[in-house]
């Protein structure tokens, strides 16, 4: 499969620092038995989660972001790999199936590109080569029945993993069309106009295309809701938003009551559960934000709706250690880890 590199268990071991009367979740997690046929090994597993790494920036390049979004993935391995295989998390029903890499794309077009539009123009491009790439990996993974667990990456790959899932529970026999309703934390739509792919409009290009039913988002704020998006929600039956500033500023429900308000709307289908980390106050991101809900807050909702979802997979995107304007965390990788032990 073109990008994708699975992991061994060599690969898990160079992560996982082993301890004496400890075991951690790297030394019980499941990798593919032929690398070379991964629908096989899938099918043979009986792990339920699916682990799958999109560490790139490329579609928040190509949305006029600051890049380092790619470098969230390798910051994950080294926590989510040391955290206590114990009766709380027990690790053996999870398989780490690998990662994605695009550096060889990204690197042409940093090298190639005249102009900083022609630079966004390419990488719009690009993204079209990561959605090509993506959707068949998701697809194969949901249509024997596994969840994927998606770490990236910009918010972009929404897209590919919708259309994959869709296309794969659709395989499975498990939804009579290929579509899905998705629930979102997330500060900002991304649902922009159909422009050319990005990290901003991977939700109405689903949408679009037939692959998204229903779209909820939780927590999005007034000050980054343009009004086009905003009248389309409003003439919508299939859409819709509970706004941070309804939930913690005017408290017409309290965050509890919006997860279940996301929940009992689009309990008709198979739902994706997204977690844009840009949305938590403080949070390395390419749109960091110094007034957003808590960790505890983020926690509290991938428990809840895998909790009262049929889940077709957990994605957590736009996270970063080190973005390319030189900010860094070094906690980020520890926090998406809480995030996936917590779902």
């Amino acid at each position: 499969m073109q990008y994708f590199k699975c992991f061994s268990k060599q690969d898990i071991t160079s992560f996982t620092r082993v301890r004496k009367f400890e075991t951690k979740i790297g030394e019980r997690l499941q990798v593919v038995s032929d690398p070379n046929n991964i629908e096989q090994s899938l099918a043979q597993s009986k792990a339920r989660f699916v682990i799958v790494g999109i560490p790139e920036d490329i579609g928040v390049k190509a949305n006029y972001g600051v890049g380092g979004t790619d470098t969230a993935w390798p910051s994950f391995l080294a926590s989510f790999l040391n955290i206590q295989s114990n009766d709380f998390l027990e690790g053996s029903n999870i398989l780490l199936l690998g990662q994605f890499n695009f550096n060889e794309i990204a690197s042409l077009i940093e090298s190639n590109a005249h102009d900083y539009e022609e630079k966004v123009n390419a990488y719009r491009h690009a993204v079209n080569q990561v959605d090509e790439a993506v959707e068949p990996l998701i697809k194969l993974i949901t249509q024997h029945n596994k969840i994927p667990i998606v770490i990236g990456g910009g918010h972009n790959n929404a897209y590919p993993i919708i259309k994959g899932a869709a296309k794969g529970l659709y395989k499975a026999g498990q939804i009579p069309l290929a579509s899905l309703n998705c629930i979102n934390l997330d500060a900002h739509a991304d649902f922009r106009p159909l422009e050319g792919r990005h990290s901003g409009n991977a939700f109405s290009y689903a949408e679009e295309d037939g692959y998204l039913q229903k779209y909820c988002v939780i927590g999005i704020h007034e000050n980054y809701l343009t009004q086009n998006i905003w009248m389309d929600v409003v003439n919508s039956p299939f859409i819709d938003f509970i706004t941070y500033e309804d939930i913690f500023i005017h408290e017409k429900k309290d965050f509890l009551q919006s997860i279940a308000h996301a929940t009992t709307f689009t309990d008709d289908n198979y739902t994706g559960i997204e977690i844009d980390l840009d949305c938590i106050e403080y949070t390395l991101s390419s749109a960091a934000t110094p007034s957003g809900v808590e960790p505890i807050h983020a926690r509290q909702f991938v428990s809840y709706t895998a909790g009262d979802s049929k889940t077709a997979y957990l994605h957590i995107c736009e996270g970063a250690s080190k973005l390319s304007d030189g900010r860094s965390s070094e906690t980020i990788g520890k926090l998406i880890s809480y995030l996936v032990s917590d779902f």
